[in-house]
């Protein structure tokens, strides 16, 4: 648990991902697309995979839609349906603001 707190912690906008998770790459692009360049850790590569997944049901995420588990500013935010609802309503933005990326030129 200490390792999944630790990346939420440390980075602005973490996902944590499988692979293999459409959705995952879904969002990750939603973000780079706003001007963020997310930290996406991707469990099925990481040693520790199957404890980070039980920390992140620990933490709080939804066992039935664990992947994306999207985290900002150290916080969960949820899965896809957070995200996107949050977007929908114009306050993801908000949320990023301190993390977009100045490299993001257009």
């Amino acid at each position: 648990m200490d390792k999944v707190q630790r990346m939420a912690r440390d980075h602005g906008v973490v996902i944590f991902s499988k692979s293999t998770c459409c959705l995952s790459y879904a969002v990750s692009v939603l973000f780079e697309d706003l001007g963020v360049i997310p930290y996406v850790c991707q469990i099925d590569h990481e040693s520790d995979g199957k404890e980070m997944e039980k920390a992140l049901i620990r933490m709080g995420v939804n066992s039935s839609f664990l992947f994306p588990a999207v985290f900002i500013g150290g916080s969960l935010v949820g899965s896809t349906n957070e995200v996107m609802s949050l977007h929908l309503q114009g306050l993801l933005i908000q949320l990023i603001q301190p993390y977009l990326s100045i490299l993001k030129s257009n």
